[in-house]
């Protein structure tokens, strides 16, 4: 089992979170968002366990000399200039960041081409465990879910069933030092092909800098997944930095300690990148023969009610009518293993979801775990709000 760190301890007055969230599953890159701090985010103070002492530096941050290589050098003057931090104190810090060899190896490209399959996917993560221990979830914590899901229009089961993918609900949340993984990452990803990807890194590397310079949380002890993300939610540090949320009201942001933040947190992310109030995941709609003929790439919806009823649509019962105003999109959930295509009509709210992570496999996940929680908790209709 992963060992917990309380990631944030947050006071408010001091500074207004601001930033970018993705996910800590297996694709934990996301869409960059919006950069203004939000109103439900707090000020912080540093949290405990207190700063570690030094750690002699190791792997290949460090030239032979003593500094840090050019590159890590040159990024550190940047974020200095960038943040109007000291540069001595950004430096101390890359300094004792070390290559965390299993982040490198668990982010190394097999070289072979792996076949989709959506229903050993969905298996893994729509399981009994998951299942049993988000109904208990959600009943130990009905009132923030219930005051979440008002205040930012997202289902409980919605914000449960994220929480249960990431951790678990915390039992895995990670004991990789987030600093080690983000320099490693960033600097020496393994894959020379996708220097997108390590541009993606270095910026989350910049924010957790940032945050530790604010005494937002302490980046030499903050620890996390093999990819840099941290708490229940699994956050990565632009995450924390805009979407980290005061659940509970009590002037600070823990989003491993507290439940009712993390819980917040989840919804906040959702309404910023989309979420529609009272729209079902998936349109009740029973597709054409020929729906390979409709089905999209991307992250955004492509089509509309209108053209998917006159290619042959038709509309179910159940879910209401306020998903038929939304744009659409048709998805395959395919599975190459056995041959067969799954096909569903997507709302803005499953594209929301790939901003948590990308992969429709996963979004389609979080529905159908929301569903089945739903289902034993007695949700109302379940159908309406999730899938």
């Amino acid at each position: 089992m992963s060992r917990p760190v309380r990631i944030l301890q947050v006071a408010a007055a001091s500074l207004a979170l601001a930033g970018c969230a993705t996910s800590g599953t297996a694709d934990p890159s996301a869409p960059v968002a919006p950069s203004a701090p939000h109103s439900d985010t707090a000020a912080a103070i540093p949290n405990s366990p207190p700063k570690r002492a030094p750690v002699p530096a190791r792997g290949d941050f460090v030239a032979a000399n003593g500094a840090l290589q050019p590159d890590v050098a040159a990024f550190a003057r940047e974020v200095s200039a960038a943040h109007g931090i000291a540069l001595p104190e950004v430096e101390a810090l890359l300094l004792e960041a070390r290559f965390d060899a299993t982040a490198a190896r668990l982010m190394t490209p097999s070289g072979k081409r792996i076949r989709r399959a959506w229903l050993s996917y969905r298996q893994r993560h729509v399981d009994p465990i998951r299942i049993r221990e988000g109904v208990a979830f959600w009943n130990a914590n009905r009132a923030d879910l219930d005051r979440a899901s008002r205040r930012y229009g997202v289902p409980p089961s919605i914000i449960v069933a994220i929480i249960g993918i990431e951790t678990v609900y915390g039992r895995y949340t990670g004991d990789h030092r987030v600093l080690d993984t983000l320099a490693t990452l960033g600097f020496r990803y393994p894959d020379p092909g996708r220097p997108e990807r390590a541009r993606m890194f270095r910026q989350q590397l910049e924010d957790l800098i940032v945050l530790d310079a604010q005494g937002l949380l302490d980046a030499r002890s903050a620890e996390g997944s093999f990819a840099g993300a941290m708490g229940l939610p699994q956050f990565m540090p632009g995450s924390l930095m805009r979407y980290a949320a005061d659940g509970d009201a009590d002037g600070r942001i823990d989003l491993m300690g507290s439940k009712a933040d993390a819980i917040a947190s989840v919804g906040l992310f959702l309404q910023e990148h989309g979420w529609v109030r009272d729209v079902p995941v998936f349109a009740p709609v029973a597709l054409p023969a020929r729906a390979d003929a409709l089905v999209q790439d991307g992250l955004s919806p492509t089509t509309d009610w209108p053209s998917l009823r006159a290619a042959g649509a038709r509309a179910l019962p159940g879910g209401g009518t306020a998903w038929q105003a939304a744009a659409l999109g048709v998805i395959d959930l395919r599975d190459e293993v056995r041959g067969v295509n799954e096909y569903r009509s997507a709302t803005p709210n499953f594209f929301a979801l790939t901003h948590y992570n990308r992969s429709y496999f996963y979004a389609a996940s979080v529905a159908d775990l929301a569903h089945e929680i739903a289902d034993r908790v007695g949700y109302g209709d379940p159908n309406r709000l999730d899938h």
